[in-house]
């Protein structure tokens, strides 16, 4: 009871932002046309039949040569502009979401084993999330793409690679602060189970600032996406997310054609917006000692 209790407060903390509030808002209705995108889109951008070469780069409003509509215009193959920023919103946040929560799980069993186990382990696995952390991100990306090459897996497979290290070394420094309470050394004079200390108190207490650290991290992996793949080593041309919708569109910008880049630009924008609002307020709801 005592717990639900907090729990309801930190919801109502939540609920007092109305920035954060207008955040979720934003958040929920960018999940939802991702979602429904085969609904809400006019065509599938996938589908080349459904594509049409003399449709290709026409102003927002225009009306194509089968007699459709383009409400934003279209890019240089001739795809509604609205339809492929709606699949590509789906493809950004499903390698944004997926990529977290594996780094937040993997992580999450790194940072609990240096912390519990302590020695040499706790050594070598911090010498190691230190070493990665003194190089850029998007460096260790960009290398580990020009060697696997494009796709959504292998993608994944490098965001995960640059996060995991935030999260072991964030639950690493909580657990720590756990170890060092009495009700901890208690647990271990009651000769309970390492498992059972891990699972029953550590992982708890870890959870509130791994999920600040991870609402964080989600839209730095939907930013880091963008950015490989506009640089061309992230997702193939077959599967373009907002980054490479931005990318197709970037040479068209000095010639005047300017909703290519614009719009997707807009929707990414927009998408890193609300989640960073949502997590401003969660940081400070579940850490007061970060609040501003």
């Amino acid at each position: 009871m005592r717990e639900a209790s907090i729990w309801r407060e930190k919801v109502a903390d939540f609920a007092a932002s109305r920035i954060a509030l207008f955040g979720l808002a934003l958040l929920l209705l960018i999940v939802l046309a991702a979602l429904g995108a085969p609904w809400f889109s006019m065509q599938n951008p996938y589908d080349l039949a459904q594509l049409d070469i003399m449709d290709a780069r026409l102003p927002p409003g225009s009306i194509g040569a089968e007699g459709q509509t383009f409400l934003i215009g279209s890019d240089e193959q001739g795809r509604d502009l609205w339809s492929a920023i709606l699949y590509g919103l789906r493809i950004s946040l499903g390698v944004g979401v997926i990529s977290t929560l594996i780094a937040v799980s993997l992580g999450l069993a790194v940072g609990l084993i240096a912390a519990y186990r302590g020695g040499r382990w706790d050594s070598v696995i911090m010498r190691v999330v230190d070493i990665q952390l003194s190089f850029p991100a998007i460096l260790i990306a960009l290398i580990l793409l020009a060697v696997l090459g494009q796709g959504v897996g292998k993608i994944i497979a490098a965001l995960v690679t640059v996060q995991w290290a935030y999260y072991a070394r964030t639950v690493r420094g909580a657990a720590l602060a756990e170890m060092s309470k009495d009700y901890i050394a208690a647990a271990q004079g009651l000769a309970l189970s390492p498992a059972r200390i891990v699972f029953n108190h550590l992982l708890p207490n870890c959870l509130p600032p791994l999920i600040v650290v991870a609402s964080v991290q989600v839209a730095h992996a939907i930013a880091l996406e963008a950015t490989l793949s506009f640089l061309g080593l992230g997702l193939p041309i077959t599967e373009p997310s907002l980054g490479l919708l931005i990318a197709n569109g970037y040479q068209y910008l000095l010639s005047g054609k300017y909703w290519v880049s614009f719009f997707p630009g807009v929707a990414l924008l927009l998408t890193i917006l609300s989640i960073n609002l949502v997590a401003d307020q969660l940081r400070d709801v579940l850490n007061p000692r970060l609040a501003k």
